[in-house]
């Protein structure tokens, strides 16, 4: 009797997966690609070859409120597409980032563990936060034995 492997169980747990987790992790591998994808050089250019087109057509079109109408619609359709498409990009982003910083204040021996999880804070928790920040940074730019962050490397002690 052969055992299972690892590929036949990874199929096994993806077909016992709801419908919504297939539809959500297809999204996010669809905006994951489009994002590089129309955030490319040459999808500029594309954009750009499409206005082009649009703008020498006017004349055979005689500048009509149709030909107005097809930039117009066309444009609203994509921008209100890559709004969705960036803010899951922007959010799968966010998201890695404060994980990585999460474990870097984890493992760091003196870090206050309390900043773990900061983006939940609620905005009066955050503003005293950044206070106490301030005030810690007037602190070390009095203290003559710490150098200032602000000053020159040659100013350096």
């Amino acid at each position: 009797m052969r055992g299972v492997t690892q590929t036949e169980k990874l199929r096994e747990h993806e077909q016992k997966r709801d419908f919504f987790c297939v539809v959500s992790d297809a999204f996010r591998v669809f905006a994951r690609h489009s994002s590089v994808m129309l955030g490319s050089a040459w999808a500029f250019a594309g954009a750009l070859l499409i206005i082009l087109v649009w703008i020498l057509t006017g004349p055979t079109f005689h500048f009509s409120d149709t030909w107005q109408l097809i930039i117009n619609t066309g444009t609203t359709i994509v921008t209100f597409l890559m709004v969705f498409l960036i803010q899951n990009t922007q959010n799968r982003d966010a998201k890695a980032m404060h994980l990585k910083l999460d474990e870097v204040i984890r493992a760091l021996k003196n870090a206050r563990n309390e900043l773990v999880d900061l983006e939940d804070l609620s905005d009066e928790d955050l503003k005293r936060l950044e206070e106490q920040f301030r005030r810690l940074r007037t602190k070390a730019e009095e203290d003559d034995t710490q150098p200032s962050r602000h000053l020159e490397p040659t100013e350096v002690r």
